[in-house]
Order: C-alpha cells, then sequence, then structure tokens
C-alpha cells in the first residue's frame, strides 16, 4: 500500500509539471480566431462583390428613373425601382432585397436610390454571423445645369440650292426633339431662333417699340425708314428726297424756293418791278396804251398790283408704322457704324435717347421669319421652322448680335430670370452656308471677297469676340456645298476648334446637329 502510495504521488507531480498535453489544448483554442478570420476575409469579400454588383444596379437604376421621375406618382417610383433594380442585380444569394426611391427639384432635379439586401455567409456562421447586410445608394443628378441655346440659322437665297433649307429645318426639328427630350420641368431648357439674312425680322407687331429707330430728329436721313415709305403730294416722287425735287413755283421761270419767294409778278404787263408796277398806270390789255381806249374797249385803267412768288412744294407723307414688315438693319450710324460705342458688336440696352444704339427699320423685301425669344413652346418653334424660306444675302453679323441679345435680354428679346439655385449653360448655335455679302453699309448682297465683305467680317468677329469674354459657348457650321473657301471667320469665332464644323454636304447637317445635342443633353452619375 505504501508502495502503491508513493507511486500515485509520484504520477500526480509529473502531470502537474507535464508539457505535452498543453500544446493540444492550445492549438484548439487558437484554431477559433485563426478560422473566424480567413473566414471573415471570404465572407467579407463575398459581400464586397455584391455589394459592387449592387452598386452598378442602383447607378442604372438611378438613370433610367431620371427619365420619368418628375411625372411617376411616389408609389410609382418605388415599384418601378425596385422593377428596375431586379432586372439588373443578378445576385441571387442576396436576399430580403429593399429598395427605395425619392425625387427632389431642389437645386436641381435628381433621383435618389438606397439599396440593401442581406447575403449569407459560408464561414462567420461559426462565431454566430449567419448573414452580412451591405447598402448602397446613388443619385442621378440633372437639372442643376440648365440649358439656354440661341440657335442662328441662315435663311438667305442660296439655302435653296443642295437641300440645303430643307436639310436645315429637319435637323433644327431633330435638335428641338433632343432638347425637348431633356426635360423635366419647364425651364430646363430654353430655346431662342433667330433666322437671318441681311436683316433680321424683329415681328412688325413691335413697330410701336421704342427700340425702333424710323428718322433722325431733323427729318434728314435719306436712308431711314421714314425718308423711303410714303406718299408725295405731287404724286411723282417714291422718296422724301425725290419728293422735294418735285416742288415748283407759282412763277415758272424760278426753279427754286429762295429765288421763287424773293421774285414776284405785277398785275400790268411790261412792269417788271414791284416799284414801277404799283405806281404806273397802265392798261390791264396791254394792246391799249391810253386810258381811253383801255377803257372803251373793257379794259381796266389802274396801277398795277404786285404779287410775290409762291413756292408751291411737295410734301412728303411717310406711311403709318404698322405697316412696316418688321425687318431691321445693324445698329449704329446711317453713314457706317458707331466705331465709338460699337453697337453693332454688343449687347447694350436701346436707348431712345441715342439713335445709333437703336435697330433701324428697313421694309426689306427678302424679310425672314420673325425671330423667337427664348421659349419652351416646342409646337411653336417647329412651325416657325416650318416656314423658313430661302432669300435675300448673307449678313451672319446681325444674325449673331441678336441671337445674343435673345440670350441676356434687351431690346425685343425677354431673358427669364436665373435662378441661383441652378448652374446655366448658354449656347450659340451659328449656321450658314455662305460668306458675308451686305450688311447696313458694305457689300452688293452677290459678290464675295469682296473689301466690303473684309468690313462686314471685322464686325462680325468684335461680335464674335465679345460673345466668348462673355462665357457664352460659340458653335459654329459653315455649310460649304458651292466650294466656297473655307471661312477663317467662323473658324475663328467658335469657342474652340472641335467647335466649328465645316460640311460639304447639306446632309451632314443633321449628323452634325445631333452631335451637338446629345453634347448639350447628357444626364451623368454625379454621386
Amino acid at each position: 500500500m505504501l508502495t502503491a502510495w508513493k507511486n500515485l504521488r509520484r504520477a500526480l507531480a509529473a502531470f502537474r509539471v507535464a508539457r505535452k498535453g498543453n500544446v493540444a489544448i492550445t492549438f484548439a483554442l487558437a484554431t477559433l480566431p485563426v478560422v473566424g478570420a480567413v473566414g471573415f476575409a471570404v465572407d467579407y469579400s463575398h459581400a464586397n462583390s455584391v455589394k459592387a454588383a449592387m452598386q452598378a444596379a442602383l447607378d442604372s437604376t438611378a438613370l433610367m428613373l431620371s427619365k420619368e421621375a418628375a411625372t411617376d406618382t411616389n408609389t410609382q417610383l418605388q415599384a418601378n425601382s425596385l422593377k428596375y433594380f431586379k432586372a439588373l442585380f443578378t445576385r441571387p444569394e442576396a436576399t430580403s432585397i429593399t429598395i427605395a426611391a425619392s425625387y427632389t427639384t431642389s437645386s436641381g432635379s435628381q433621383v435618389l436610390v438606397n439599396g440593401s439586401a442581406q447575403v449569407p455567409t459560408n464561414f462567420l456562421g461559426i462565431i454566430g454571423y449567419d448573414k452580412l447586410t451591405v447598402n448602397g445608394s446613388s443619385t442621378a443628378k440633372w437639372g442643376s445645369s440648365r440649358l439656354r441655346v440661341a440657335l442662328v440659322l441662315d435663311n438667305t437665297g442660296s439655302m435653296a440650292d443642295d437641300g440645303k433649307m430643307t436639310a436645315l429645318q429637319s435637323a433644327t426639328k431633330n435638335l428641338l426633339t433632343q432638347l425637348q427630350s431633356a426635360v423635366t420641368v419647364n425651364g430646363d431648357v430654353y430655346v431662342s431662333i433667330v433666322p437671318f439674312v441681311k436683316d433680321v425680322n424683329l415681328g412688325s407687331g413691335n413697330w410701336n417699340s421704342n427700340y425702333i429707330y424710323w428718322d433722325d430728329a431733323a427729318q434728314s436721313d435719306t436712308n431711314s425708314w421714314d425718308a423711303n415709305n410714303g406718299s408725295c403730294s405731287s404724286g411723282r416722287a417714291s422718296s422724301r428726297n425725290s419728293c422735294t425735287a418735285n416742288s415748283s413755283c407759282s412763277i415758272s421761270s424760278y426753279g427754286n424756293q429762295s429765288s421763287c419767294v424773293a421774285a414776284g409778278g405785277c398785275s400790268n404787263p411790261g412792269e417788271t418791278t414791284q416799284s414801277s408796277c404799283t405806281s404806273t398806270k397802265a392798261c390791264s390789255d396791254a394792246q391799249y396804251t391810253n386810258k381811253g381806249q383801255c377803257q372803251k374797249y373793257g379794259g381796266t385803267w389802274a396801277k398795277g398790283s404786285w404779287s410775290a412768288g409762291v413756292w408751291q412744294g411737295a410734301s412728303w407723307t411717310p406711311n403709318n408704322h404698322n405697316t412696316w414688315n418688321g425687318c431691321v438693319m445693324d445698329r449704329g450710324n446711317s453713314s457706317g457704324p458707331d466705331t465709338v460705342n460699337n453697337y453693332d458688336t454688343n449687347v447694350s440696352t436701346p436707348s431712345a435717347s441715342i439713335p445709333s444704339s437703336l435697330y433701324p427699320a428697313e421694309q426689306y423685301s427678302a424679310c425672314p421669319q420673325a425671330v423667337m425669344g427664348l421659349n419652351y413652346n416646342w409646337s411653336s418653334m417647329t412651325t416657325l421652322v416650318n416656314n423658313m424660306s430661302p432669300n435675300g444675302s448673307t449678313n451672319q453679323a446681325i444674325g449673331l448680335q441678336l441671337g445674343w441679345l435673345s440670350l441676356v435680354g434687351g431690346g425685343p428679346f425677354t431673358a427669364p430670370a436665373m435662378d441661383s439655385n441652378y448652374q446655366y449653360q448658354q449656347i450659340i448655335i451659328l449656321l450658314t452656308d455662305g460668306l458675308n455679302t451686305q450688311n447696313r453699309w458694305y457689300g452688293n448682297g452677290y459678290s464675295v471677297g469682296t473689301s466690303d465683305d473684309a468690313k462686314i467680317d471685322a464686325r462680325e468677329q468684335l461680335t464674335c469676340n465679345n460673345i466668348k469674354a462673355s462665357g457664352i459657348t460659340l458653335y459654329t457650321i459653315q455649310v460649304n456645298t458651292g466650294g466656297d473657301p473655307t471661312s477663317t471667320l467662323l473658324q475663328n469665332c467658335a469657342s474652340s476648334s472641335d467647335k466649328f464644323y465645316l460640311l460639304t454636304n447639306a446632309n451632314q447637317i443633321t449628323a452634325t446637329f445631333t452631335e451637338i445635342g446629345t453634347n448639350l443633353t447628357k444626364l451623368r452619375v454625379a454621386k
């Protein structure tokens, strides 16, 4: 028994100091965090893959909803967001999917889509995590940048050639459709249309407006509307200048007003001065030289009476201004541009007290369709485009100046106020098929490349420089189907080299307008 007791004591003492058994226990305990860490890495990587797929589907869902959000009810918006997401999200292992969408117009239109899902784990279940939750959100934001586009379109006679006018009308209507499709709420996109020839039509109904110049105060401007549209009392003149030339004197030998008024005539024949006329008696019948014979044969014997010459001036009456057809010429002086204020190259407000700042009326026979200021009446704009007809000579400069004015407002245009919550892109698209040939002061309307045409180009270049300096983006398009030189002016006018288009076929107008329209109306995922 004693021996057995001693052996037991030795065995217990050996067990107490033994180390080999603890290695197995320590390894077993250490396995749990190692397995957990590996499992977390595998399951987390899988969850991240699902999250990436979810984010891509949320981005696409937000963009799809942006096309309809403004017209969907909240119920429709939620239902469609879930429908679009499930069609795009192809991860069947994800469960408990929830999608919530919201649409707001504060500081621009935007759709926010939030999503979440449960992803089952393969390893983390060991430590009590059977599922991981993944979340995502996407914002499709548009309308924080609003568009204002001025279409400055050549309506000159040469646009009738090679199908250019028909192509321009079709391309413009397609562009209007593109721009309209980018609209969520009225005001997202405004468009103005300025058809131009030598003149621009501001609308005949605006004849009583204070931005129109009719004549100078002294009525001495022989080029004014009042001087060239009216009637002469003599019936033998078509202008104020020629009407004045048809005046006459009551004494036929005097042909001008001053000599006529200074002259006169005596009632007694033979008397040529006023003093002899009124102091000498004579017979009213010149064949009798004495009183007896004069009275015997019915004459009157008396001193003569003197009558001054009477200038019978023909009077010019201008037509009523409501007969004006709406066309105006370049702003400036009658004799040439105002090179101090350069009103033909800027958008300074017209002032009734500054004649050179006003738009001079002209009864131009090739007057184009009237301009349309910034608006979103898409059907009215389409009607205007359909009614465009080619006629007249080319003056790009006046079209460009009034296209610019249509964006900022003034004169015939009212530009809607800009909302400080939005950024605005202002665009001018100038399309022409030819080089400048005539404006108010220079050119003959048909010759190309003359020194007068160069003067028109120089004025237009000033306008282009001013437009670009104001921050407006300027696209220029030359439709050159007739072999004209490539326009250096239009190349220099464009905001950058990629915004100048040289077209050699009328059919290219549609593709060009489509490209520009696409650039203007792109939506993007903002967040």
